[in-house]
């Protein structure tokens, strides 16, 4: 007698059919759909609209710093001690700017490098955002600026001066970011939560901002931190005098725009920085001194890459209108090691 076979019907072949691709998509579907959101992202991007964004983002960011000041909710804590040794500030403040600006970026255009100065464990924030050129910028870039995407960093800081937005000394405080493409600052944005002013720069292509009309080179005002000022003192006065006026300030961005307002009282010429700093304090005031013909390098005239690590150890020196090499000349020998 012949050995029976397993005959199936034709709806059993088709019940065996989608068992093995269930099993078959049960086992590979993630690896698959990895694969299809790697092709299909953008190999380009647009500067201009990154430009659009960053702009969006900083004022999303602001909203929230200036809401909980105004709500007094900081809660402000410690998360740990700069490389000086002073407390390194943490507030409500920081953490929802950051959620706002950082997931915007990420959710927008999740291949893009975006590194902030602060970090949270949330799952973040559902917002994408809708491409949107607001008119001043269509005046100033009127044509897309495509580059490739792995070339592009972004730089957030979700609250500059957080000490004094501890303090409630919201004139200093900040949110901003650059966009680096190949570790060279192109664009800049500085937004004033508590006025609602927005400065931003294109390298190449113009700014909403302007330089005044004159600077001191031979006898500048020199706008230092406020943390560091004693620190600095000497130095600056080694180099210009002195009798050489020192405005102490909060804030990497407050101290960049505070060279270019015709209308601040003190009127800095040059802004010096003698420490450690990271670039998410210094990117966004690079890219917008680069676009107006300005300059920001370390002490020793070095330009600052923003590709790399995190931090820039070289100090700083940041002028507009004036001879940077000159003035960097006239800098007395410095050691970043001490």
């Amino acid at each position: 007698m012949a050995p029976m076979g397993i005959r199936l019907s034709p709806l059993g072949v088709a019940v065996f059919c989608l068992l093995g691709v269930g099993v078959f998509y049960h086992l590979y579907a993630g690896v698959i759909s990895s694969r299809i959101a790697t092709f299909r992202q953008k190999k380009t991007v647009d500067l201009r609209e990154l430009l659009a964004l960053s702009i969006e983002a900083s004022v999303q960011g602001g909203r929230e710093v200036k809401r909980i000041r105004e709500d007094d909710s900081l809660q402000e804590k410690t998360k740990g001690k700069t490389k000086e040794g002073a407390s390194e500030k943490l507030t409500l403040g920081d953490l929802n700017s950051h959620r706002k600006m950082f997931y915007l970026f990420k959710n927008t255009y999740p291949f893009l490098q975006v590194n902030s100065e602060e970090h949270d464990s949330s799952d973040g924030e559902a917002t994408i955002w809708t491409p949107n050129i607001p008119v001043d910028v269509l005046n100033k870039v009127p044509a897309s600026q495509m580059v490739p995407s792995e070339s592009v960093t972004v730089w957030i800081d979700p609250l500059d001066a957080t000490q004094e937005y501890t303090e409630n000394l919201p004139k200093y405080v900040t949110t901003m970011v650059c966009v680096a493409v190949d570790g060279e600052p192109v664009i800049g944005v500085i937004h004033k939560p508590f006025t609602g002013h927005t400065a931003w720069g294109f390298v190449g292509q113009g700014a909403n901002v302007a330089p005044r009309e004159s600077y001191n080179a031979n006898n500048p005002k020199v706008i230092v931190s406020r943390s560091h000022s004693g620190k600095v003192k000497a130095f600056v006065q080694q180099a210009f005098g002195n009798s050489t006026e020192i405005i102490p300030a909060g804030g990497a961005g407050y101290k960049v725009l505070a060279l270019l307002d015709p209308s601040d009282d003190e009127k800095p010429d040059v802004y010096i920085h003698v420490t450690y700093i990271k670039k998410w304090d210094i990117c966004a005031g690079n890219a917008i001194l680069k676009a107006l013909g300005g300059h920001m390098t370390t002490l020793k005239g070095e330009e600052i890459d923003y590709s790399g690590s995190e931090g820039n150890p070289g100090g700083l020196l940041a002028s507009v209108g004036m001879d940077h090499k000159k003035l960097v000349s006239r800098l007395p020998p410095w050691d970043q090691n001490k």
